[in-house]
């Protein structure tokens, strides 16, 4: 959500060093024991030193953080007001709602299994009241009304926001989704809680810290020229629209899924964080129907014209000087018609994500058009073609619960997908493939032609995956592994051990099993899984070990009831690359998905040995992205600890 800043004074921390560490786990190859204890079964770690690979932090990260599990008794869920798009948009399009937030027990802030809002100014130290979620009042009236001038409000909007993203990404995903950080010291110290400061301090921003595991919400005052339902210099708080909260926590979500997308390799890498979290923030918008019934009768069923629908950050882009939304999903000509956006491979992250965005929207309208087709003829008398004025009532309604039903799929296939990634330097190519294939396991017949929409609007977006032959589908989908890898019994699920649900692991022990029995597949075939033997390497580069990053079993259920188990993991290499500027690190790996009887389904490499990969990361580190590293008094090149901060700051409209 902004221009880059100024290069000229680029900081590094402790702090920096630390996660940077943590997240790339980083090791040395230890000394395999000199013999381990005779009819004694190694501990997971023990076994992992003497084959040459290593266990990462994150593995036991994925048993730390979960979502409470509803006792019988239970409520459902938990209504709360929330502004649906911001305080600028008029009630009569739908700019509040009461959404059911996933039920759990909550402490004053509020605070719950995962997300603890912190009542105090990040930037002042100011304390406000903190929301009481169970004093009778809040609950007699789904909490407190929407106001910009109520505090316990703002906290009580970005918990809400904050909870109903993350139970789209476990529906979407099958499972509970860690997080990717791990805090020391602060406001929850050694804590699994996301923390969510909804007033970060005074500023046009707001961010996720991958170091302190925090959202900082920003507030600021609007220009002198405003646009819409604003007041000149009046104080616009980012915790209230509901945009940022969404994308902000996506943010933290795929950190969790997918550390290494952290990593900023590649004006790819980048755009996909940004791209993917507007995409979930606007298909969140299709949740509301107050919302969707008013766009759909105001732009008479053309959802390109939609702009409660397809704008993003509408009150922050009126009152930042912008005059519209911060961006858009669509860009449309005088006539209406619809303007593809077209991937440059040195485009700015943020116009690498509109790009992402776009596509993705195009896939959606070509579906929603097919699906709704038969409505609008009926409505017509066959012709297909609607008269002047207002649409029908009935149509209307039909077409809002078409669109907020297809978003809601559409949503789940971009989340999901995400399982179907390569780990490392992700380009927005493979996102296609990642897409097709995950939606092919979970619907195989396809009969509206979804990925037939998504390979066609890829494509007229120019965004095309590397080294494939055509577009074919079953050419784009990513297939079994070429070598055959024998079946592991200890990775079956008659052998996994749950905590109630296929979706949970039975604890951070269960976990490290799996991750070692996943190593030791990994070390007796090093190319299939995009690695090299480890050692020093005849350029002058080194390879560390090979790291099982994660490790996670999925229980998904399809659309028409099919379910399909899964293990899901991450494994990696990093590569210290010598270079005269300074040494950086490459890292391949592989995604890897196994199956309930313990078989290899898919193997998402990228070769640690790439050299375009290696070029490419090189040029940009030291060329244009070099305002997100600094380089280390042991001219060592990292990232640096407020990335997104960077990378967010001066929004602008584009």
């Amino acid at each position: 959500m902004a221009e880059r800043p100024d290069p000229a004074t680029p900081t590094t921390t402790a702090a920096a060093a630390a996660v940077t560490q943590s997240r790339t786990e980083s090791y040395l190859a230890p000394s395999a024991p000199a013999a381990l204890a005779a009819g004694t079964p190694p501990s997971p770690q023990a076994r992992a030193a003497a084959l040459g690979f290593v266990i990462g932090r994150g593995v036991a990260r994925g048993a730390q953080a979960a979502a409470y599990e509803r006792l019988s008794g239970d409520p459902l869920y938990r209504p709360l007001w929330i502004y649906a798009v911001d305080p600028g948009a008029a009630r009569g399009d739908g700019a509040t709602a009461i959404i059911n937030v996933p039920y759990e027990p909550l402490r004053d802030g509020p605070e719950g299994a995962l997300f603890k809002v912190v009542s105090r100014d990040a930037g002042t130290g100011t304390r406000y009241k903190t929301l009481d979620p169970n004093a009778v009042d809040v609950l007699l009236q789904s909490g407190r009304a929407p106001s910009p001038a109520d505090a316990r409000f703002h906290q009580q909007m970005v918990y809400a926001v904050c909870s109903a993203v993350y139970a789209a990404f476990r529906r979407a995903l099958g499972r509970q989704v860690a997080w990717g950080f791990e805090r020391t010291s602060g406001d929850d110290p050694e804590g699994t809680h996301l923390l969510l400061f909804p007033h970060g301090g005074q500023r046009e921003n707001a961010w996720y810290d991958p170091v302190e595991g925090s959202l900082r919400f920003g507030y600021y005052r609007a220009k002198d020229d405003v646009a819409g339902r604003n007041v000149p210099s009046g104080y616009v708080f980012t915790a209230l629209s509901h945009d940022i909260v969404a994308h902000e926590v996506t943010h933290a979500l795929l950190d969790g899924l997918r550390s290494h997308f952290m990593l900023p390799t590649s004006p790819d890498v980048l755009g996909f964080h940004e791209g993917f979290a507007d995409v979930v923030a606007i298909l969140q918008h299709f949740s509301y129907p107050e919302v969707v019934h008013t766009a759909i009768a105001a732009s008479r069923g053309t959802l390109s014209q939609a702009e409660l629908l397809v704008g993003l950050a509408r009150q922050f882009g009126h009152t930042t000087g912008a005059k519209q939304a911060l961006r858009t999903a669509v860009e449309v000509n005088d006539r209406g018609e619809v303007l593809p956006r077209l991937y440059r491979a040195d485009a700015e992250q943020h116009e690498m994500g509109s790009v992402l965005v776009s596509a993705v929207f195009d896939a959606f309208l070509t579906v929603f058009k097919r699906k709704t087709a038969r409505y609008v003829r009926l409505a017509t008398d066959g012709t297909g073609v609607l008269p002047l004025g207002e649409l029908p009532a009935d149509l209307q309604t039909v077409l809002a619960e078409r669109a907020s039903k297809l978003a809601s799929q559409f949503l789940s296939i971009c989340i999901r997908a995400i399982d179907y990634c390569p780990p490392v330097d992700i380009e927005l190519g493979e996102y296609l493939r990642a897409l097709l294939t995950a939606d092919y396991d979970l619907v195989p017949d396809d009969p509206w032609g979804y990925r037939e929409a998504w390979i066609e609007a890829f494509s007229r977006h120019r965004i095309y995956p590397p080294q494939v032959r055509s577009l074919a589908e079953d050419e784009l989908r990513w297939q079994p592994p070429d070598q055959v890898i024998d079946p592991d019994e200890e990775l079956s699920f008659a052998k996994l051990q749950f905590r109630g649900d296929p979706g949970s692991a039975a604890g951070a022990a269960e976990l490290e099993r799996q991750a070692a029995a996943i190593g030791a597949i990994v070390v007796t075939h090093y190319t299939q899984f995009g690695m090299a033997k480890p050692g020093p390497r005849p350029e002058g580069d080194y390879l560390e070990l090979p790291c099982v990053q994660s490790v996670r079993s999925c229980r998904r259920v399809g659309p028409d009831g099919q379910i399909v188990f899964d293990l899901v993991a991450e494994v990696t290499q990093r590569r210290v690359v010598a270079h005269p500027e300074g040494d950086f690190d490459v890292y391949g790996g592989a995604t890897v998905l196994i199956g309930p009887n313990g078989e290899m389904r898919y193997v998402v490499a990228k070769n640690v040995l790439n050299a375009r990969r290696t070029e490419r990361q090189r040029q940009f580190v030291q060329g244009r992205g070099r305002v997100l590293w600094s380089v280390e008094k042991d001219d060592r090149w990292i990232p640096r600890r407020d990335l997104f901060e960077l990378l967010h700051q001066k929004t602008s409209s584009r």
